[in-house]
């Protein structure tokens, strides 16, 4: 069995898909590109997908992964591209490699976030992430459904920064302020999303921008506790590409005649 590793991105209208909308897309896909896909077992089998920290509904992602179990050997690249020109545009497949290590979950243990936040001015979102990053513990509540829940966001933000322009994508005014929040979130228990990061900025300076924030995850891997570095979780699996031969056939192999 071939086990293979995705990034894949959502853009555009695609970021407002649920993750469950996204399964069934990328179930049609796999049926398309005729992916030899592997089974689990039982009186309804389903295709072997492993599905791996989804962004919330309604954010952009650059950094989503999954891994899919495959029955036959197949070209990551190739597989790639079937995938991608079998999903629509803006449900990219940006990157394949074969799974030569275990854990992908395991080195997704951190988000990188850009929050985009108009007509925020420059010093309301600069002065709105001093007060957050000062405060010991930001107490947010979010329903679920067991009930209102109420948790620190603060503890799990390891960076948070304000990056502001008055420029805007070609998709909207120009004229007009706009903050960019760059924010770094480990994944802990109870998962801390960036809208819950927004209700903390409420909370502690009273920011609340007039439109909705556009929200998109830039990059997730495993957190360097001392770099504050967000690592690429496929670098494993490339780097283990080229096979180190067993002494054994190393040194047969030097006994050879020529």
């Amino acid at each position: 069995m071939q086990r293979i590793r995705l990034r894949y991105t959502k853009r555009g209208r695609l970021r407002f898909t649920s993750h469950r909308d996204f399964q069934r897309a990328f179930e049609r896909a796999l049926r398309r590109a005729e992916v030899p896909m592997a089974y689990s077992a039982g009186f309804t089998p389903h295709p072997k997908v492993s599905y791996a920290n989804a962004a919330p509904t309604g954010t952009g992602s650059e950094a989503e992964y999954l891994e899919i179990a495959l029955t036959e050997a197949r070209d990551p690249e190739r597989l790639r591209l079937l995938l991608d020109e079998s999903l629509p545009a803006g449900l990219d497949v940006v990157e394949a490699v074969e799974a030569r290590t275990s854990g992908l979950a395991d080195r997704l243990t951190a988000s990188v976030w850009e929050l985009r936040l108009d007509d925020v001015e420059s010093a309301e979102a600069e002065a709105a992430v001093a007060a957050f990053n000062a405060a010991p513990a930001v107490e947010v509540q979010r329903r679920t459904k067991n009930g209102v829940r109420t948790f620190d966001t603060r503890s799990a933000v390891a960076h948070l920064e304000s990056v502001t322009t008055h420029g805007s994508p070609a998709d909207r005014p120009t004229d007009r302020p706009c903050a960019i929040l760059r924010l770094v979130v480990r994944h802990v228990t109870p998962a801390v999303r960036p809208d819950d990061v927004l209700s903390g900025l409420r909370a502690v300076a009273d920011l609340a921008p007039p439109v909705p924030a556009a929200v998109t995850r830039l990059a997730q891997g495993l957190f360097d506790e001392e770099t504050g570095a967000v690592t690429d979780p496929l670098a494993p699996d490339r780097e283990a590409e080229a096979p180190v031969p067993h002494p054994a056939a190393a040194s047969a192999a030097a006994k050879a005649p020529a």
